[in-house]
């Protein structure tokens, strides 16, 4: 449904990214932040889900600074070696250019919401406390809460996360909710993963519908 597209920074640095229109105009925009496994193909159907619900949408290749073109269907912990070494070569100072570029990209739909997956919960969360032009963000499962508590959403903002999940314990969410009484914070029956449905281990498939229809109307409200 979708195509294969570049996108450029602020900086100039060209990334890869992924786009998909919806049939008729737009009732305003998405930009889908990737899980580490770059432009994967669950990344890939979420666009395309998000099209079909009367979005443009569109995915960054986040990681395109680090490794270009990087992508992986491949969840086994060899894999996960792999995306250990890019974790470190990540630098956070540049990720919001691309994020920027993304946003720049679909913004004539209209308003422009966010959303992502694991990595890109975080990213999401990040944005939100930016601005950058958004007018609503969903982070599912982003990790790393202690590292963003502190930042202050400047526009309405979710997060969903998995109460299995064995890297953001529920005492993180907590004090999430706490701190930040202005958010939508859900906790769900899962764990860290629950809405990636090339995953069998960690998919809940109830879990992920309830939360992807919650982010939806999120949008729904938000954005058109």
């Amino acid at each position: 449904m979708g195509e294969r597209i570049k996108l450029t920074a602020s900086d100039g640095f060209e990334l890869n990214a992924y786009r998909a229109e919806p049939e008729g105009k737009a009732r305003g925009a998405v930009v889908v932040i990737q899980e580490v496994w770059g432009l994967s193909d669950f990344v890939r159907s979420v666009v395309d889900r998000y099209a079909q619900n009367g979005y443009l949408a569109v995915a960054p290749a986040m990681f395109d600074r680090i490794e270009y073109g990087y992508e992986s269907n491949d969840y086994s912990n060899e894999q996960f070696a792999v995306i250990g070494a890019l974790l470190k070569k990540f630098d956070a100072s540049t990720a919001m250019l691309d994020v920027g570029a993304a946003i720049e990209a679909v913004k004539s739909a209209g308003k422009v919401g966010i959303t992502g997956y694991c990595f890109g919960g975080r990213i999401s969360w990040v944005a939100a406390s930016h601005g950058m032009g958004l007018s609503a963000a969903s982070g599912f499962y982003g990790g790393g809460v202690p590292s963003y508590i502190d930042l202050d959403p400047q526009v309405p903002t979710q997060m969903h996360f998995g109460d299995q999940d064995q890297g953001i314990p529920l005492d993180q969410v907590d004090e999430l909710r706490g701190r930040h009484p202005e958010a939508d914070i859900y906790v769900y029956e899962g764990d860290h993963g629950f809405c990636n449905h090339d995953r069998p281990a960690t998919f809940n498939e109830q879990a992920c519908r309830t939360a992807s229809q919650r982010t939806l109307e999120f949008f729904n409200q938000h954005l058109g």
